[in-house]
């Protein structure tokens, strides 16, 4: 079952004297379902405290006279002689909020553990007074299953059926896409978006699952700290690097069959770090990694994570890496590594940097479950020391500038993507006048030239984008102090990309 390992978890916790456990978990209707089977279980009652009605017991009527305040919920639990289970909703808002309320939790926790009973709060770690948070415990509640999910759909399905028929026409391998889009979701948001595919035309069919993966995408992104890109639409096509490339095909058996790799004696990667000269495709490659691996791409960004409040950029952080392994398996794209964990931003932002930092190191070597870390940095030498010892990072690859044969095939790629035949032009010679020019720049190059074009009415040709080469000013020209700088700094340090 599902919820087996936590309810094991919570039992064992409460009969071992552990009278305070957070359940970490947003999807309260399964989070109802844990404490019911947990109260079952240990045959106790289970109990409800709410700001409006105070004490109710879950399976009776009426309210325990005089409980709606705090203090008062906590003086009848510190009094009862019995053991219980009491899930305290909206508890966090009055902690800590006075000695009083800090006395009263510590009398009824003192209760709680003679009798092997426990108070019981939903969500994230509360902040609790000092000589409470010792007593404190946590569980995890896992995101639904393939298994629950799949139940969820046909249930959905059957609903609906009984009202009008409703049309399934998915093959067995977009049956296993819808699921996966769901993966990471809780019940009740997996539940409403496919009532609202199934509702709209009383079909489930293959165009659904764009619909589907769209509305994943707006919750993920919601709070505005992880963007998501589904597997649709990470295709992309890479020109040159070719070490990486071969480092991740040799890794994509290992993806395709995990069970196979384990027992043969893998893990699943880790993840790779890429530094190098900026516009030269690092952060293209997260999205090829996604395409060569077939997985989702969640892309955070290190700006997103830091708030001006105290403690909210940890939180921000534990709830990124919480909603990668829930998703997981999938590739984790950080761009600009270094904005978020620079060396030396202590004495500017009060030690948030140094404790977000901790707290990446720690999920880094502590993470479960298969999500690949793709980091990319522009200024390595910005990273701190310990985010780049062994271990952390599988590889660190160095994306030097392209050399012609990668321009050619860069301007090929950008050509055929704006609908152009590249057949009708010298694209060697192209490629040796824009020497040393970046990915960006190269694009940049065929952008321009297709503005003058439309702009004079004139034809798109190998002379206008002549031209427009010989006009650009490279990063190699205006910068190569610093790209000498950052190979000198790659050489010993990193494997070559290309």
């Amino acid at each position: 079952m599902p919820l087996e390992h936590p309810l094991r978890d919570a039992e064992l916790l409460i009969r071992s004297g552990h009278p305070l456990l957070v359940v970490e978990s947003d999807d309260r209707p399964r989070t109802g379902t844990l404490l019911r089977h947990l109260a079952d279980r240990m045959g106790l009652p289970l109990f409800r405290w709410t700001r409006v009605r105070g004490l109710t017991r879950v399976d009776q009527e009426g309210s325990i006279y005089e409980t709606r305040e705090p203090e008062r919920a906590l003086r009848h639990i510190a009094a009862s002689p019995a053991p219980a289970l009491y899930l305290l909703e909206g508890f966090r808002s009055v902690l800590p909020a006075s000695p009083l309320l800090a006395a009263k939790l510590s009398e009824a926790l003192d209760t709680l553990e003679r009798l092997r009973g426990a108070l019981l709060l939903l969500g994230e770690l509360p902040e609790l007074p000092p000589e409470t948070r010792g007593r404190l415990s946590t569980v995890r509640l896992p995101v639904p299953s393939r298994d629950e999910l799949r139940q969820l759909l046909g249930r959905v399905v059957r609903d609906a059926s009984r009202r009008k028929h409703v049309e399934v026409a998915l093959s067995r391998a977009e049956m296993d896409r819808f699921l996966d889009h769901l993966q990471g979701l809780s019940l009740m948001e997996a539940e409403k978006i496919v009532t609202r595919a199934v509702l709209e035309d009383q079909r489930l069919g293959s165009d659904d699952l764009r619909h589907v993966a769209e509305a994943k995408r707006r919750i993920i992104e919601r709070e505005g700290i992880l963007e998501y890109y589904p597997l649709e639409d990470t295709h992309v096509r890479v020109a040159g690097l070719r070490a990486l490339q071969d480092w991740l095909r040799k890794r994509a058996a290992l993806i395709r069959e995990p069970e196979r790799a384990r027992a043969f004696g893998l893990d699943f990667p880790r993840g790779v770090l890429l530094t190098g000269v900026p516009g030269s495709g690092k952060s293209l490659c997260a999205r090829a990694v996604a395409t060569e691996w077939q997985l989702p791409l969640l892309r955070l960004d290190p700006a997103s994570l830091y708030n001006r409040y105290i403690g909210e950029t940890e939180k921000n952080l534990r709830r990124a890496t919480r909603l990668a392994e829930d998703m997981a398996p999938l590739v984790l794209w950080i761009d600009e590594i270094e904005k978020a964990f620079s060396a030396g931003g202590d004495s500017q932002d009060g030690g948030v940097s140094r404790r977000v930092l901790g707290s990446f190191l720690n999920w880094m070597q502590e993470r479960k479950g298969p999500v690949f870390l793709l980091a990319t940095a522009n200024q390595v030498d910005q990273l701190p020391p310990e985010l780049l010892r062994k271990g952390r990072f599988d590889e660190v690859f160095f994306v030097d500038l392209p050399d012609e044969e990668t321009r050619a095939e860069i301007l090929r790629i950008h050509l055929e993507n704006r609908g152009r035949d590249p057949s009708d032009m010298d694209l060697r010679r192209l490629a040796a006048e824009a020497h040393d020019f970046t990915g960006a720049e190269l694009e940049q190059v065929v952008v321009s030239a297709l503005y003058d074009a439309f702009a004079d009415g004139t034809p798109f040709d190998e002379a206008l984008l002549t031209q427009e080469i010989r006009r650009t000013r490279p990063l190699a020209v205006t910068a190569s102090e610093r790209i000498q700088a950052l190979r000198s700094w790659a050489r010993g340090r990193t494997v070559p990309a290309h």
